[in-house]
């Protein structure tokens, strides 16, 4: 009876092993397919932004015209209808990297596919917002006119020829910046517009190079699948269109943090420490996973680091800025009071009927999020994930903050790849899901 059994699995066998050859045929088709959409989407992005000034692409120097010789000026429509052809592609290729145990996607073509879309918009002119324009018009104020930029907005350098790419909102506006990033714009300002517009984008490709390697670093050294977290970061259509598109200075911040991550797997807490001090000074939001840190280690190598890198960014700060470079709260406190269409707490206010945010939404925001803050770290001092803790936190600060722009969604996205609570992931990518909705409400506008 055995002898019948072991000669009908045989027979059985290779009829299975043809089928289970033909579905991973099919998926790897199926994930070729979604892979030439992404890059096809992101393609038609970067050849219509190319032709020039639109609503979707700020006026710039011409650094990517030649690149819209067979395109069209680019517009809400396409843009959009790209946006979700994007999204849809991405939610697919990370079903089949998650839900298959067949190596349907490989090394090869998943860090291949992540560098051509990066390449891609790398190539083009700046997308979706002014902010570069502000970075290098601050560089262009310290160094070639001696102003200082935590006084004085870019309407002190009127004059000068980066002045007119400023946004509007933001000319009469002292930077929100930490010094230290402020410093490693300085380089930029001696290397014209256009220079200086490459260098911005080179330094935010090379930033998110950094954050990519890392975050699959820290997805191994916690036993998580590194390719998946890769594609997480990667793939994202906010990630590669809204962040490095824009060439903003979010990705050094999350390459900071990053940084730290590997740096305590790495049992280097001081030097964890230290790199989000100095991501702090780039960007206030860096700090916000020391204190989870802190508690979860239980040691004071963290906080000894921290202090001491703040104390060197204290005085370079000081040197080059005086006082005013250290007065981070006045900068958040200012721009905490913006209120964007975009933010959760406005779509909200609408749905029940309120015009708008008033001083009293303010104050009960800021109080749910300490709320959640204190309650996270009670969980962490409890014994959980400090990754995770810090990653729900960056998300509540997207979520109940009033000014909310696209790459503000990013802050978490590599902490959730790298975190083994799979709901942080879940509800960042549910954020951002619920982001790209809204942006897309035009297409259901009826046409006039």
């Amino acid at each position: 009876m055995s002898s019948l059994v072991a000669a009908e699995s045989r027979s059985i066998e290779p009829g299975g092993r043809e089928l289970n050859l033909l579905t991973t045929r099919r998926l790897r088709a199926l994930a070729a397919a979604l892979s030439l959409l992404m890059l096809a989407g992101t393609i038609e992005i970067v050849i219509d932004a190319s032709v020039g000034h639109s609503p979707l692409v700020p006026r710039s120097p011409s650094i990517a015209n030649w690149l819209g010789f067979a395109g069209e000026r680019l517009g809400y429509r396409v843009f959009l209808i790209a946006l979700l052809v994007l999204t849809g592609s991405y939610a697919g290729m990370l079903a089949l990297a998650a839900g298959s145990r067949r190596q349907v996607i490989s090394t090869r073509w998943a860090i291949a596919l992540v560098a051509a879309l990066e390449l891609i918009v790398f190539a083009g002119p700046i997308l979706l917002s002014t902010d570069v324009f502000s970075y290098i018009a601050y560089a262009r104020m310290a160094v070639l006119h001696g102003v200082n930029p935590y006084i004085h907005g870019p309407h002190s350098i009127f004059g000068d020829p980066i002045y007119k790419y400023v946004g509007s909102d933001w000319r009469k506006v002292a930077t929100a910046y930490g010094p230290i990033y402020t410093l490693l714009t300085y380089p930029l300002a001696v290397l014209g517009i256009k220079g200086a517009v490459w260098g911005a984008k080179t330094q935010a490709l090379l930033a998110s190079a950094g954050t990519l390697a890392l975050t699959w670093r820290c997805a191994r050294v916690r036993g998580l699948d590194p390719k998946l977290a890769l594609l997480i970061v990667g793939l994202n259509p906010l990630y590669f269109v809204y962040g490095l598109g824009g060439a903003h200075n979010d990705l050094i911040m999350t390459l900071l943090m990053m940084v730290a991550v590997a740096l305590t797997f790495a049992g280097r807490e001081a030097w964890s420490g230290a790199s989000l001090m100095i991501g702090g000074l780039v960007k206030a939001t860096a700090i916000v996973p020391l204190p989870f840190m802190i508690l979860s280690r239980r040691r004071p190598a963290p906080l000894i680091g921290a202090l001491l890198a703040g104390l060197l960014g204290a005085a370079l700060a000081m040197a080059a800025f005086g006082v005013n470079g250290l007065d981070v709260i006045s900068a958040l406190n200012r721009d905490a009071g913006f209120v964007s269409t975009d933010s959760f707490p406005t779509e909200i206010a609408h749905l029940v009927g309120k015009p708008g945010i008033f001083p009293v939404d303010h104050d009960l925001l800021k109080g749910a999020l300490v709320l959640i803050v204190l309650y996270l770290m009670w969980r962490t001092w409890r014994g959980y994930d400090w990754v995770a803790a810090s990653g729900w936190t960056l998300l509540a600060i997207a979520v109940t903050s009033t000014w909310l722009l696209a790459w503000y969604t990013l802050w978490t996205l590599p902490l959730a790849a790298a975190s083994r609570d799979r709901r942080l992931l879940a509800a960042t990518l549910a954020i951002q899901a619920l982001f790209i909705v809204h942006q897309n409400a035009p297409l259901l506008a009826p046409v006039s």
